[in-house]
């Protein structure tokens, strides 16, 4: 008699109660949702009256994102100007349909981010909203807040303004058939393929995009080309494990978001208001980044600096592009996570080391963040002239919380994912792979594994560190514990 399958939906609900999370909604949730659908059903949705939102839904909109998104936060659109490449980037307006204090609005600030399982989206927001309502779907009208920024030829930010606009996508695209194209490496999708004006309009982006890129990689950011789990999951059951990695159209989305969030940041601060900052402090474990890029014959200054940190990567990638993803990530756990502080007027801004920017904030995906929903609400707050929405002791305990939650939604995250591939890995016990250090502490060494992209624990480790490279063995796959077993 045949073992029952594993019932990997169960255990993503499961694990998410394990970790604090609250999978359904709580009560008065459907009597808020009716509420907003016959406020629409009225005509609230076109906004137009009030003299601070502009109608920009004639301009060429678009968006990039993953093929399976469907909580689209995020269109651009860019045009050619005296002083270089004018770029606008729309983020839903999430707030003008969850007001503060609403059953919603309290289950999003408890969960404070949408959690991604592989098996199953739990959503901080009622999918109706996160997927509808308030996503910036194609052919859709939609309240958003717009960041707009000029780029100069150099690179760098020449001007910027923020302000409120109803917008319209015209066209939603994917990662996996613009970056291609992009690239030159592939033929244009059926949209793009229809559309001259689209398919100059991207190419526009891009030129933006890759000017953005080379100013932040002079200014030592860092470019993280890490390689992710794509589970391949039909009626509930994994057929295989693909991998998703960066490309141009990747890369354009992140340029155009760091740099909004830049925007964002700089005009909180103009604006003397306290808000919540998007920081990456610099890493304590930079001994041990100076080490590893020693095992390459590269050597790092002793204080940490981003600028040489960047410029070691790029070699490394231009060296070695097959197993770039491999130092990238070890660097990536040898900088630890980003957190969510305060900042109130006066204060010394902190930074993020990773992007190399000294003002950062997270506010282009209210949809599935919490935090950006709360800078949402404060940049509307100053553009209207009124008082912050939220006191300085109100935004400690939303960032304590933030960073809480993320910590937990890492966990739910990075466990069933190891789940997934322990049912991926079953039938190939015995098998020998290349493997990589990832972390290496008191819960003992793990590896991870690229093909399929896995991580597991690697008994009698002793003696190795994150970076290290490594022949291991699977000795072992259990989906019910997410356990993954290695041995050299």
């Amino acid at each position: 008699m045949l073992a029952p399958k594993f019932d990997l939906a169960a255990a993503a609900r499961q694990e998410m109660m394990d970790q604090g999370f609250q999978p359904d909604f709580a009560p008065g949730t459907n009597e808020q949702l009716a509420a907003i659908q016959a406020g629409m059903a009225a005509g609230s949705s076109h906004q137009t009256a009030d003299a601070q939102v502009r109608d920009l839904r004639s301009l060429l909109w678009s968006s990039i994102d993953n093929d399976s998104s469907r909580d689209l936060d995020q269109i651009e659109v860019a045009e050619r100007v005296a002083t270089g490449i004018r770029v606008l980037v729309a983020i839903a307006d999430v707030d003008a349909r969850v007001a503060m204090g609403t059953p919603i609005d309290n289950h999003a600030a408890q969960q404070t981010t949408t959690v991604y399982t592989g098996i199953r989206t739990f959503s901080m927001l009622p999918e109706i909203l996160s997927t509808d309502i308030t996503s910036l779907n194609e052919n859709a009208d939609r309240m958003s807040v717009v960041i707009e920024f000029v780029v100069a030829a150099d690179g760098s930010i020449a001007s910027s303004d923020i302000y409120r606009a109803l917008v319209r996508n015209c066209a939603q695209l994917t990662y996996s058939h613009i970056g291609p194209w992009l690239e030159g490496t592939a033929a244009p999708p059926a949209k793009v393929t229809a559309s001259a004006d689209l398919q100059a309009q991207l190419k526009l982006q891009d030129e933006a995009a890759q000017l953005l890129r080379t100013e932040r990689n002079r200014m030592g950011a860092l470019n993280m080309n890490r390689v992710e789990a794509d589970p391949q999951i039909v009626n509930g059951e994994v057929t295989g494990i693909n991998t998703r990695e960066n490309n141009r159209a990747s890369e354009l989305i992140e340029n155009f978001m760091v740099a909004a969030n830049g925007v964002m940041a700089a005009a909180l601060g103009k604006a003397g208001v306290s808000s919540i900052r998007r920081v990456v402090k610099t890493p304590e474990r930079w001994p041990r980044i100076v080490a590893l890029a020693a095992q390459y014959g590269e050597t790092l200054t002793a204080a940490p600096d981003s600028g040489a940190l960047s410029a070691f990567l790029q070699r490394r990638q231009a060296a070695d592009a097959i197993h770039y993803a491999d130092v990238s990530l070890a660097v990536i756990k040898l900088m630890g996570p980003g957190e969510y502080v305060v900042m109130h007027p006066g204060d010394h801004e902190q930074g993020h080391f990773a992007l190399a920017v000294r003002d950062y904030t997270h506010s282009t995906a209210p949809n599935r963040r919490f935090a950006d929903t709360v800078t949402q609400r404060l940049i509307k707050a100053v553009l209207a002239k009124k008082p912050s929405p939220y006191s300085d002791e109100q935004l400690a305990a939303i960032a304590q919380n933030c960073n809480l939650r993320e910590e937990a939604a890492r966990k739910v995250e990075r466990n069933m994912g190891k789940r997934i591939a322990a049912v991926a890995l079953q039938p190939r016990i015995g098998e020998v792979f290349s493997a990589v250090v990832t972390g290496a502490g008191p819960k003992g060494v793990f590896v991870r594994v690229p093909n399929p992209p896995a991580e597991g624990i690697l008994v009698h480790g002793e003696g190795v560190d994150v970076g290290d490279k490594l022949q291991v063995k699977l000795i072992s796959a259990d989906p019910r514990k997410g356990y993954i077993d290695f041995v050299r």
